[in-house]
């Protein structure tokens, strides 16, 4: 598929619904208002697709950005790329989850994610967190720097109530996905979740909900999904 045949797909699946959905949730006014499960058809006819997905984002369009996060090719992408990707995520939506998903996947993660979240931005903080969540999701556990999660989170367990009203929803997830996705660290992440307690968070004109970390953490292991790793950081 090429660019304007995809622009006219997005154009044409839009709608008024989901458009008043993502605007509750922030999004600037240039997108059409799809829904992802459209944008998957897409990806499941292009797969993988670096100089689209490149196309895609620069148009700085909503929906085309996020789809382009799906059909990226994490391996190709450079570090410049990536960085320009971050720096032109236009809502949390793109950041942490379209741009956070690739970068956990590129050969950047741990180099990228690692300076964002000790930097003085708060968008990139929140990539940051993000990117490491999903990178810790991939990655089996002796490949993990387990110290370095583990201070991580024990810094988040002093710092996240002072934290900007975005970095306090990623560093909760972040805290999440360890304790789910690094059985060692399982204990260490229920008791700083009990901690920190309620994350309160300002999620715009919606009706969703910030996790609760311990209770969360509790729920993966009764269901048996502790330390189960993911295939790929996209969903």
């Amino acid at each position: 598929m090429e660019l304007q045949e995809i622009m006219d797909f997005l154009k044409e699946k839009g709608s008024e619904q989901t458009r008043k959905i993502y605007k509750n949730h922030g999004c600037p006014d240039n997108f059409f208002g799809v829904k992802v499960g459209d944008l998957k058809v897409i990806q499941k006819k292009v797969k993988k697709n670096h100089d689209l997905a490149m196309q895609l984002y620069a148009t700085q369009n909503g929906d085309a950005m996020y789809l382009a996060g799906l059909i990226s090719d994490p391996e190709k992408m450079t570090k410049q790329e990536l960085l320009n990707w971050a720096d032109n995520a236009s809502w949390y939506m793109i950041s942490e989850y379209a741009v956070a998903w690739t970068v956990a996947e590129s050969n950047f993660a741990l180099e990228l994610s690692q300076e964002w979240i000790s930097g003085d931005s708060n968008h990139h903080k929140c990539i940051g967190y993000a990117t490491l969540g999903s990178y810790i999701a991939l990655t089996p556990d002796e490949e993990l720097d387990i110290n370095f999660y583990k201070n991580e989170v024990e810094k988040i367990g002093e710092n996240i109530h002072d934290a900007e009203n975005r970095v306090r929803y990623t560093m909760n997830g972040f805290v999440i996905a360890v304790g789910a996705y690094i059985k060692e660290l399982y204990p260490l992440c229920k008791k700083i979740g009990e901690k920190i307690g309620k994350v309160e968070v300002s999620l715009g004109n919606t009706a969703c909900k910030v996790p609760v970390i311990k209770p969360y953490l509790e729920n993966i292991e009764a269901k048996g999904r502790l330390g189960k790793k993911r295939k790929s950081a996209k969903c």
